[in-house]
C-alpha cells in the first residue's frame, strides 16, 4: 500500500478521446502510462504503410515501459479504441521508484518475460498457421480478455474494424471479412455490425487445435 501511495503521488491524470493518438512511433519517451478506464491498440507502420497490431491493452496495463528504460523512442505507436483515461509517470521518477522498491522491479520484469514468450510464439504461429486458426484464435483471446455474456452469445468486448482484425491476426482484410462469413455460416459466431458474438465457443476453440489459448500476454 506505501508504494502505491508513493506511486500515485508522481501521476498526472490525462484523458484521450476514441481514435486519438497516444503517442507516435519515433516520438522521445518521457515516460510510461497506465491504463485506468478505457482500451488502448499498439501497432507498428512498416515503410510501405502496412499496420500490424502488436498488442491490445485495458484498465491496469502498462503502456510505453519498456522505452522508459532504454532513454530512446517510443518503438510503435498507441492509439485508443474507446475512451480511455491513463495515468501518465515521467520516466525519471519511475526508474527512481523501482530503485527504491525491487519488488516491483521483479514483477515487472516478470511480465516482460512473459511478453518476450508470448511474443515468440506469435511469430511461429504467423510462420506456420493458416489465417482460419489465426483469426479463431484471436477471437477467443479477446472473448476471454474482454469477452461478456449477452443474448446472441459471448461479445468479444472490442468493436474493432475488419481491417483491424486483420492487423492483428496478420491477414489481409478480405481474408478476414471471408474468414468471418464461413465462421458466421457455420454458427461458430453472430455478426452485428462491427460487433462480434461467439456463439459456439467449443467448436470455435477446436479449430485453434494444438494452439494454447492461455497466456493473457498471448494478445500480441
Amino acid at each position: 500500500m506505501a508504494a502505491w501511495e508513493e506511486l500515485h503521488r508522481m501521476i498526472c491524470s490525462v484523458r484521450f478521446a476514441r481514435a486519438e493518438i497516444i503517442f507516435q512511433e519515433g516520438e522521445p519517451a518521457f515516460g510510461l502510462y497506465i491504463i485506468c478506464t478505457g482500451k488502448v491498440k499498439l501497432a507498428k507502420r512498416s515503410p510501405e504503410g502496412k499496420i500490424q497490431i502488436m498488442k491490445l491493452l485495458g484498465p491496469g496495463e502498462i503502456l510505453g515501459e519498456k522505452s522508459s528504460f532504454d532513454h530512446e523512442v517510443y518503438s510503435a505507436y498507441a492509439k485508443t479504441l474507446e475512451d480511455t483515461k491513463l495515468h501518465f509517470i515521467e520516466r525519471a521518477d519511475f526508474i527512481d521508484f523501482l530503485t527504491q522498491h525491487p519488488e516491483v522491479a521483479l514483477k515487472l520484469l516478470d511480465k516482460l518475460s512473459r511478453e518476450l514468450k508470448a511474443f515468440q510464439g506469435k511469430l511461429i504461429e504467423t510462420a506456420y498457421q493458416n489465417s482460419t486458426l489465426r483469426l479463431a484464435r484471436m477471437l477467443l483471446l479477446m472473448a476471454k480478455t474482454y469477452g461478456e455474456p449477452a443474448p446472441l452469445g459471448i461479445y468479444v468486448g472490442l468493436e474493432l474494424s475488419r481491417a483491424e482484425l486483420a492487423e492483428m491476426a496478420s491477414i489481409s482484410t478480405e481474408t478476414a471479412i471471408r474468414t468471418l462469413s464461413q465462421f458466421k455460416d457455420q454458427g461458430l459466431i453472430e455478426l452485428e455490425g462491427h460487433k462480434i458474438y461467439i456463439h459456439d465457443r467449443e467448436k470455435l476453440a477446436s479449430l485453434t487445435e494444438p494452439l494454447r489459448v492461455t497466456l493473457r500476454e498471448n494478445l500480441l
